[in-house]
């Protein structure tokens, strides 16, 4: 017996919403209604939908922003977009911005019933094609580390719909308040869709030894990681050398490990795989640019100089822009985009996008 969909319907309008959750209730849905968009997020995480139904003007959002919200916690998910305004630019808008579908109401109870149907079913069809789930961990000295040196390749690891976990070992407390860092570098995960392992050691005295190598083996042992990023040992910065050592003895067992660049990577740094990050450049910038106390003291946090520096790779790779890594043990493809469920979703999306009028 099939499970039930489950969906999610974000509707100010309270009979709208009870209108909606009625008539799917009756076809043995699980609906979850929520009136404040604000609570999308949260509800992603809590439900895990087959499909989300929002209005397209509510207040302090819309439905188009919150479709970016809805995929960054959950990749793929189908998203309906309803309005009370009929108009074809309204439409061409809210698929263009990635929506599945598009609806006017008065929404009839037989096409909201089959609209949900075909789309909750293309997306578990999709997943249960898809490979076992990777779980990532990615490690950094200091906050921002792995934002800059592989958050592209973390942002398809999530659109893929691998578990992402960031490990940082430091709160940087030598490089601005420990306050502002630390803060940061939740909203650079919670923006991620990642879960953040913050820890505690001396910034600039972190040892490649214990406690280092124990606090990374406890973290190993909880996640079982299948993929782990971490710094290079052709670095200048102590503290990313000393955490490549005590990373490679911790990680051992695991399956897949690579090397990323970071800000103070030397000329000694020899990539030998280059990963298309075509389509999230500017999601990883907005990453970086989280680490807001650190924008205007280093140039490594500016987008021109992320977005130089990912083309440059680009001419050893695929595309236009790419994130280099020098691998220790290998695993094949290790961004997983080529074939994940969102890109497989998005293809169909835009098919529809294309068949609207200019």
């Amino acid at each position: 017996m099939t499970d039930p969909y489950r969906v999610i319907v974000v509707e100010d309008d309270p009979d709208v919403a009870f209108y909606i959750k009625t008539i799917l209730t009756k076809q043995g849905c699980i609906v979850q209604t929520f009136t404040d968009p604000s609570f999308a997020q949260q509800a992603m995480r809590l439900y895990e939908p087959d499909v989300v139904i929002t209005d397209i003007e509510m207040p302090g959002i819309t439905g188009i922003e919150l479709i970016e919200k809805v995929r960054a916690v959950r990749p793929g998910t189908p998203v309906i977009v309803m309005t009370a305004h009929v108009s074809v630019d309204y439409a061409v808008d809210a698929l263009r911005a990635n929506a599945d579908e598009f609806l006017t109401k008065p929404i009839s109870s037989s096409d909201l019933i089959a609209v949900v149907a075909r789309l909750a079913e293309e997306f578990r069809s999709a997943k249960s094609s898809m490979p076992d789930p990777e779980v990532v961990l990615a490690i950094g000295a200091h906050p921002d580390d792995v934002e800059i040196g592989a958050g592209g390749i973390l942002l398809t690891h999530r659109a893929a719909g691998d578990s992402v976990h960031i490990l940082t070992l430091s709160r940087g407390g030598r490089g601005g308040h420990v306050s502002d860092r630390q803060s940061e570098a939740f909203v650079a995960a919670e923006m991620l869709g990642a879960r953040l392992h913050l820890e505690d050691l001396p910034d600039t005295e972190i040892s490649e030894n214990e406690p280092t190598v124990g606090i990374i083996e406890k973290v190993v042992a909880d996640i079982r990681p299948t993929v782990v990023y971490v710094h290079s040992d052709h670095d200048m910065h102590q503290d990313h050398r000393a955490v490549h050592k005590a990373a490679l003895l911790a990680t051992r067992n695991v399956r897949s490990v690579s090397c990323y660049q970071s800000a103070s990577a030397t000329v000694d740094f020899r990539p030998n795989r280059f990963v298309n990050i075509d389509g999230w450049l500017e999601q990883k910038i907005e990453l970086v640019q989280a680490h807001r106390s650190q924008v205007q003291v280093s140039r490594y946090h500016a987008p021109e100089f992320l977005a130089a520096t990912a083309r440059y790779w680009a001419r050893f790779g695929e595309g236009t822009a790419c994130e280099p890594l020098e691998i220790v043990r290998d695993s094949g493809d290790l961004s997983s985009g080529a074939t994940d469920v969102s890109q497989a979703l998005r293809a169909q999306r835009n098919a529809r996008a294309r068949q609207l009028p200019q």
